[in-house]
């Protein structure tokens, strides 16, 4: 698999809700990962999907993240794999890239089961370990592991942003790297 290159990107966020967010191991971690790398995709004009399993009973997007999407970005779904939901396939088809980057809840669940359906359908599919969350640790661990020898690429958010970047020294860069000095 080659590099994340950012005019082939498309973030997907899934499932990062008001009612479940609480449950998820280090959740707050996940959730401020998740809103990094979609602030850095606003930046570099990188399309972003959300989806929201059930709204009615696990609540919507969490604030600090639904703040952060575009309008009409949020495609409500009852199938965990959200790639089964015709409104999101319809969505990626539409924006003709073939790199996939998913953050979000649960990792073992709805994270897990649309990245195999997007290997199925011959899309690159990387998960970005600090922005994908379960509410049992190990069960994240062992979906990365599957996900990993089903042929998605495992990366962390700073190696998302070099990627896209590409290089050093552009005012691009310089705004986004401000934000990385702690």
């Amino acid at each position: 698999m080659l590099l994340l290159e950012r005019d082939q990107s498309v973030v997907v966020l899934i499932d990062i809700q008001s009612r479940l967010a609480p449950a998820i191991d280090h959740g707050r971690d996940v959730e401020n990962s998740a809103a990094w790398v979609l602030q850095v995709a606003l930046q570099l004009d990188v399309p972003i999907i959300a989806t929201e399993q059930y709204p009615e009973g696990l609540g919507t997007t969490v604030p600090v993240l639904a703040e952060l999407l575009p309008e009409h970005a949020v495609i409500e779904k009852i199938h965990f794999s959200a790639f089964k939901e015709e409104a999101f396939r319809r969505k990626v088809a539409q924006l003709q890239r073939k790199q996939l980057i998913l953050l979000g809840t649960e990792t073992h669940v709805c994270v897990l089961q649309t990245a195999m359906d997007l290997l199925a359908a011959g899309y690159q599919v990387f998960l970005v370990e600090d922005a994908v969350g379960s509410r049992d640790a190990r069960h994240k661990e062992q979906a990365l592991a599957r996900l990993q020898q089903a042929g998605a690429v495992i990366i962390n958010r700073e190696m998302l942003a070099f990627e896209w970047l590409e290089c050093a020294g552009t005012d691009t860069f310089r705004q986004i790297h401000q934000g990385w000095i702690r």
